[in-house]
């Protein structure tokens, strides 16, 4: 029973992770500079790290740096990436705003 959770928790981990490791490839490396956070290439070290700690998790069954991983992930997603998101203009500008 607890190998199970576990195991969602695992493949939960590598979801929020390979969903950072995209938004970290498709931002702007200027966005990082603009909004004083840290570079994109020590993000795209952290996201992808903690990417390959949680898939190795999934198919091992054991995670033992996995709340590492997870910990990089959901900062990039709950600060760095809200920071960023707004800085290169959007893509989904209007010419009053977003849409």
């Amino acid at each position: 029973m607890f190998a199970m959770i576990w195991q969602a928790i695992y493949l939960v981990t590598f979801v929020a992770s390979l969903y950072a490791l995209i938004e970290v490839i498709r931002t702007p490396a200027q966005a990082f500079e603009l909004m004083d956070k840290q570079t994109k290439k020590l993000w795209l070290i952290l996201t992808g790290a903690a990417t390959g700690l949680s898939l190795l998790a999934v198919f091992s069954g054991t995670g033992m740096f996995v709340i590492l991983g997870l910990v990089a992930t959901l900062v990039f997603l709950l600060d760095v990436r809200p920071a960023v998101k707004g800085a290169g203009g959007g893509r989904n500008n209007g010419p009053y705003g977003p849409w």
